[in-house]
C-alpha cells in the first residue's frame, strides 16, 4: 500500500517560489519536486512504465524568477500571447487589462504559480514522441489523434489512485483547459489555503513585474478567478491522499 505522511507546511518564500528548501532533484526522470511528492511521482511513473509509457515532466517546479521571465517576455511580445481558444494575440494592440488577462488564461502569474509548490507537473510520453516533434503543451496533443492519445487515457483511469488530479479540467476554471498538468493533491491543498491574498500581494510588490499596477489593483480578482477557481479532486484521490502505509 501507498503511503503519503502528513503533508508538511510551506513557509511563505517557498509558496511563491522565492525559494527552493521544499525542492529534491530527481536523476530519471530529470526534474524537480516537492519531496513530500517525489514518493508517488516516482510510483507512478514505475505503473506507466509496465504498460510502455515513458511519463516525464516537461516541466515540474518552477521559481519566481523564471515564472516572472514567461510573465514579462509575453508581456512585452517577446513569447507568444494566446485567447482562449489558442490563437495569436499581438501585445502591442492590447491594453495593459486586456494584456494582463491574456497572459493569465495560460501562464500563471508570478507568486502565484502552483508550479512554485514542486506538487505540479506538466506530463509527457517521451516514448510516444516522434523524431523532431517539439512538445507544445497544446489540447491537440492530447486529444484523440495526438501524439499523447494514450499517456490521456492512461492518467484518466491512474491518476487519482497516487493522490494526482487535473485542477485545469474544465473550461469553470480560471485558465484554458490543461489535460497535460497533475497536481499532488496531498501537498497542494495545502499549500493552496496557505497562499493567502496578502502573502501574493507581497511577492507581486516587490517585484520588477511589467504591469505591476494593473496586477496589484486587480489582484483580488486574479487571486479568485485564476488561483482558487481550480477543480476539486476526485474522491479517488482524496481517499488515496489519507492513507497510511
Amino acid at each position: 500500500m501507498l503511503g503519503f505522511g502528513e503533508p508538511p507546511s510551506m513557509n511563505e518564500l517557498e509558496l511563491t517560489g522565492r525559494a527552493r528548501t521544499h525542492i529534491v532533484e530527481l536523476e530519471r526522470p530529470r526534474c524537480a519536486v516537492h519531496y513530500a511528492a517525489a514518493t508517488s511521482f516516482l510510483a507512478m511513473r514505475d505503473a506507466a512504465a509496465s504498460v510502455g509509457i515513458d511519463l516525464a515532466a516537461a516541466s515540474s517546479f518552477r521559481d519566481f524568477d523564471r515564472q516572472l521571465h514567461i510573465w514579462n517576455a509575453k508581456w512585452t511580445g517577446e513569447r507568444p500571447l494566446l485567447d482562449p481558444q489558442g490563437r495569436p494575440l499581438a501585445a502591442a494592440s492590447l491594453d495593459e487589462a486586456a494584456r494582463v488577462e491574456a497572459i493569465l488564461c495560460w501562464s500563471a502569474l508570478p507568486g502565484g504559480s502552483r508550479h512554485h509548490w514542486g506538487t505540479d507537473f506538466d506530463l509527457i510520453d517521451a516514448a510516444a514522441l516522434p523524431e523532431g516533434h517539439r512538445v507544445q503543451l497544446v489540447r491537440e496533443e492530447y486529444i484523440p489523434g495526438g501524439v499523447f492519445e494514450r499517456l490521456t487515457a492512461w492518467l484518466d483511469e491512474n491518476l487519482t489512485r497516487f493522490g494526482f488530479y487535473r485542477p485545469y479540467a474544465s473550461a469553470g476554471c480560471g485558465v484554458g483547459v490543461e489535460p497535460w498538468h497533475v497536481s499532488y493533491w496531498p501537498v497542494a491543498r495545502e499549500a493552496l489555503e496557505a497562499l493567502t491574498l496578502p502573502v501574493l500581494h507581497r511577492a507581486v510588490a516587490g517585484s520588477a513585474m511589467h504591469g505591476k499596477e494593473q496586477v496589484l489593483e486587480r489582484l483580488p480578482e486574479i487571486y479568485t478567478r485564476f488561483i482558487l477557481a481550480v477543480e476539486s479532486p476526485p474522491a479517488a484521490a482524496r481517499h488515496a491522499s489519507s492513507r497510511r502505509a
